[in-house]
């Protein structure tokens, strides 16, 4: 790609120009997420969902994820990170409940790209929400749908210094 060349990819806000029809990961509730419930739960400030298309083909889903809001109660973290925060009984997190990816793109490493925005999106939310109120940047939690989907569960991340 050359200075003068757009990226293969964009990621923005679910909004009514994508085609969520045509969208197949192969998990049927990932799916149905997507056709059915995404856009009511972004209209209500549920989960904001993000969607990953090319940029010569705007309405194509390739992939997606979402983004909400969580506390986690600071006895379920690990204890080297809870000593580092406030003794609040819950802690301000973020969960990324849902990321798939087209199964017709499989092994183009989309999910990953899809999981660095999401939480460069986290990062950046933290430089105007509660920044100085904690040592460590945001907590990030993922619940993975299915086991090749990944193992983390909870992760924090560094504020810049």
């Amino acid at each position: 790609m050359t200075a003068n060349e757009s990226p293969p990819y964009r990621i923005d806000p679910l909004s009514a120009h994508h085609d969520r029809a045509a969208f197949a990961s192969g998990v049927e509730p990932l799916d149905r997420y997507l056709r059915t419930q995404a856009g009511q739960d972004s209209r209500r400030r549920v989960a904001s969902c993000f969607v990953l298309t090319r940029a010569d083909e705007p309405a194509q889903v390739l992939g997606y994820y979402t983004l909400s809001a969580l506390s986690i109660a600071l006895t379920d973290l690990p204890s080297a990170v809870a000593k580092r925060l406030p003794r609040y009984p819950v802690v301000p997190a973020t969960l990324m409940g849902r990321l798939a990816t087209d199964s017709r793109h499989r092994g183009k490493r989309l999910g990953e790209l899809l999981l660095f925005d999401a939480c460069a999106r986290v990062l950046k939310s933290a430089t105007f929400i509660a920044r100085e109120r904690y040592s460590r940047g945001p907590g990030v939690r993922t619940d993975p749908a299915s086991p090749g989907a990944g193992q983390h569960r909870l992760a924090t991340t560094s504020r810049p210094a």
